[in-house]
């Protein structure tokens, strides 16, 4: 039998229908009707999402630096890597990455390079998150313009050794998924020599 003979060609999930049940501030949530393998359709529930970007911070003694905040839906703090949603029009994802690092932790990074793509709940969700890897870290002072409110204002920092922070994730300590992806690809840059993509 010849290569590919008797294989079915893939599936089209085609959309067959959408409505939009609510549209947030940033999120939404969107019904979509879509034709199934075999005949007929099945309903899906979509998040829209803007994406959002997520930084590990590494400084010259390889600490990386954690934040710990507030998250509503979860009821706890996390600890977190510099974070924010991609939600400026227009706005390259480095440079929302550069912006979030300034803001969060008065940071700015001479090296910066593109650790991972993370689709954080890819079965109700079309959140992207890339996750950066910033290096050769200053201290810069607060953007202008940006205002330290809500659960940022009782966001607290910490440089935690890389190796620490590895097994912080081992430990269930890290559990924010952008956090977890980012110390883990970093500890493994630091490992071995994994080609990175250019931020």
């Amino acid at each position: 039998m010849a290569d590919g003979a008797g294989e079915a060609a893939p599936h089209e999930y085609r959309v067959l229908g959408s409505e939009t049940v609510y549209d947030g501030r940033v999120i939404s949530l969107r019904r979509d009707t879509v034709a199934m393998p075999g005949g007929g359709d099945s309903m899906r529930e979509v998040v829209t999402h803007p994406g959002a970007v997520a930084v590990v911070a590494v400084d010259d003694d390889d600490r990386v630096l954690l934040l710990r905040q507030y998250r509503h839906p979860v009821g706890d703090y996390l600890w977190e890597l510099p974070a924010g949603l991609r939600d400026a029009d227009g706005e390259p994802p480095l440079e929302t990455a550069r912006r979030e690092l300034a803001e969060e932790a008065l940071l700015a990074a001479d090296r910066w390079s593109l650790l991972a793509t993370v689709y954080n709940s890819p079965g109700f969700s079309d959140e992207l998150v890339q996750v950066y890897l910033a290096e050769g870290l200053r201290d810069v002072e607060r953007p202008e313009g940006f205002v330290v409110e809500h659960e940022e204002a009782d966001m607290t920092l910490e440089r935690v050794p890389l190796a620490e922070a590895v097994q912080r994730v081992f430990d269930g300590d890290i559990r924010n998924s952008s956090a977890v992806v980012g110390v883990l690809a970093a500890a493994q840059v630091r490992a071995g020599t994994p080609r990175l993509r250019q931020a």
